[in-house]
């Protein structure tokens, strides 16, 4: 599937078949997601998959934002002790979550490619996420996403260029 095609037909999914999603599946997402871009290229980004079905339930218990049957779910955290802190007006913390946002994005355009359905989830209990995941101490968990086959693909959103883009300068 080309990018502008996986770019188009991407949905959030949170309507899974309840088949699995295969190790060399989330090999290859995760593969996407490390070539991610980062600021300043520091790759403070760590993954932890749940895939095994206990291990899912477990980390939807503490992510009210997660619905439906995942078969996977990939916790994309940074080690906080590795962000470097940069002179200028941006927190590390923010530099991180953007960074986890592009890695997001990747493994969900991939997904898609692959015929796998995706939904990225912010609305979890941080804590809860790194005790389910046995996180380390300074790890970060910021974003969620839950994978499987699609039950079915939501209807895509209407997209009104005029009302959100403009050409040199605003005049709206």
């Amino acid at each position: 599937m080309e990018v502008m095609a996986a770019i188009k037909k991407r949905r959030s999914v949170r309507k899974f078949s309840g088949d699995p999603v295969s190790r060399d599946q989330l090999m290859q997402l995760l593969e996407a997601a490390v070539w991610a871009p980062s600021g300043g290229n520091r790759q403070t980004w760590r993954f932890v998959v749940a895939s095994e079905p206990a291990s899912v339930q477990k980390v939807k218990m503490v992510s009210p934002g997660m619905s439906g049957k995942p078969a996977a779910v990939i916790a994309i955290a940074h080690d906080m002790n590795l962000v470097e802190r940069k002179e200028g007006n941006m927190r590390p913390d923010s530099i991180a979550k953007m960074d986890s946002a592009m890695a997001a994005q990747n493994i969900m355009l991939a997904a898609k490619a692959m015929g796998l359905g995706s939904c990225v989830i912010a609305s979890f209990h941080a804590q809860g996420v790194a005790k389910v995941l046995n996180l380390p101490k300074g790890w970060q968990p910021h974003l969620l996403v839950s994978l499987g086959l699609p039950g079915k693909d939501p209807k895509p959103p209407a997209r009104k260029f005029e009302e959100i883009i403009w050409w040199e300068k605003y005049d709206g």
